[in-house]
């Protein structure tokens, strides 16, 4: 048998505790610690495995999306722990018969509780969506779909809007802005700069959490992958966000935001109280600002850290301007009150049929996969409308608000099926950011009347 090696995975979409207790069959429970399952997020359970790769086990990377089809192995007497390390392991790796105690009982759990799966067939997944094709761009299959579904993304994108709309209590503006955060995705790097990603920070939401945990709920109807995080006080100082390497198990020890490529991530921060952060907590504040700035992860190697690019789309919402750093602050103004929000979300997702919302998940995430240009001619009028606005008034427009329409005007072109932009896509860009600077403004005006 050639040598092989172990990834240890789970279903990262469920939660509930994170370590479970488990059967020995080596020792008494009492003498043995639980097992740690190591999954990424906090208060999480459910299935997890050691898929046993035998070839190109190299070419896979962290967090890689990947479907196997392999033997599954519940067999105990295959997964038994031992003080005499059983001299025939060294035959399929010499490296075994270094292993520790530690090193064995980690990467050996009982198969009862994280059963074996000997791969014979392994596929990387470019996404998670099982309403798509496996491969959009690659095969004549996702090229038919893209081609048959972009004949109705503009009807699509209208009953979205409309769905957000109703969820935002009629705030059509905010709806729009979500619509452009969700379909936003790192489509390239330029040295450090992460091309195309779009965090937005939601203000103007009420304090503590419920409403933020309403749109959540909706959030979760619409993506294929999600992780809401309170960002109080506790999570802050006790959650590890970061993955480090412990050496004497010889493991990486996983973290929060050790998470697959295009999952959401909503931080709320409405649930901020006072408080204190200690030296845990402004690392972890430090992580989630790389990561909404750079598009990487730091994992903690002990005597050197190694950066990990990563693809998420983070959502802030906050009752003013976020700590955090964003690209894009929308104020939220709501222009109905329910008297019961949770009757309300569960009466708009009810009146949703499901082959609507079916085709809002596909519409999220086959725009991701979509390329977009720009032809010179449009290059040379933004170039020159920027010059105009400049020259108009030079405070309303600089490098940083003109990055900021380019990506707006990017999203928007593509929310509509359009893949290069448009001198029209392009005035649209430039009204729906005049309107939220004006809600922005508005904002800072009467909070100065008021001092």
């Amino acid at each position: 048998m050639s040598p092989c090696k172990e990834q240890n995975t789970g279903d990262h979409r469920c939660g509930e505790p994170k370590r479970l207790e488990t059967e020995s069959h080596s020792a008494p429970s009492s003498c043995t610690p639980p097992i740690d399952l190591n999954f990424p997020l906090p208060g999480e359970k459910g299935p997890a495995c050691l898929v046993k790769v035998y070839e190109t086990w190299n070419s896979f990377k962290v967090n890689d999306i990947i479907e196997v089809y392999g033997v599954l192995s519940v067999d105990p007497l295959l997964s038994t722990i031992s003080d005499d390390w059983d001299s025939a392991s060294a035959l399929v790796d010499p490296a075994d018969a270094m292993n520790t105690v530690e090193e064995q009982r980690v990467h050996s759990p009982p198969a009862s509780l994280v059963p074996r799966i000997h791969a014979i067939v392994i596929h990387k997944l470019e996404h998670n969506n099982p309403l798509m094709p496996v491969s959009i761009q690659d095969s004549a299959e996702g090229k038919l779909f893209v081609s048959s579904f972009m004949s109705e993304v503009s009807a699509v994108r209208g009953e979205l809007h409309g769905f957000l709309t109703h969820a935002f209590l009629g705030d059509s503006l905010t709806a729009e802005f979500l619509i452009l955060h969700l379909i936003s995705t790192v489509y390239a790097r330029r040295d450090v700069l992460p091309l195309g990603k779009f965090t937005l920070n939601l203000s103007g939401c009420p304090r503590n959490g419920t409403f933020t945990s309403f749109i959540y709920q909706i959030l979760q109807q619409l993506v294929p992958a999600s992780y809401y995080l309170p960002m109080t006080i506790e999570n802050m100082n006790t959650l590890r966000f970061t993955p480090r390497k412990d050496y004497t198990a010889n493991r990486l020890v996983s973290g929060l935001l050790q998470l697959s490529s295009h999952t959401n991530l909503m931080v709320d921060e409405t649930v901020l109280e006072q408080g204190q952060l200690d030296t845990a907590g402004v690392h972890n504040v430090t992580a989630l600002g790389n990561l909404i700035t750079w598009q990487k992860v730091d994992y903690d190697f002990s005597y050197h850290q190694m950066e990990f690019p990563c693809n998420i789309n983070v959502l802030v919402t906050s009752e003013g301007r976020s700590l955090l750093p964003s690209d894009c602050q929308v104020l939220l103004q709501p222009q109905t009150a329910p008297s019961n929000i949770e009757q309300y979300v569960a009466a708009l997702l009810t009146a949703s049929l499901p082959s609507l919302l079916n085709k809002f998940r596909i519409y999220l995430s086959l725009l991701q996969f979509l390329d977009y240009s720009i032809s010179e001619e449009v290059t040379k009028a933004v170039e020159d409308d920027f010059v105009e606005m400049r020259k108009n008034d030079p405070q309303s427009m600089n490098a940083d608000d003109l990055h900021r329409l380019l990506v707006v005007a990017r999203l928007v072109s593509l929310s509509v099926g359009l893949t290069t932009l448009s001198r029209d896509t392009w005035l649209r860009a430039k009204q729906l950011e005049l309107q939220r600077k004006a809600r922005l403004q508005e904002k800072t005006y009467l909070n100065g009347n008021e001092l």
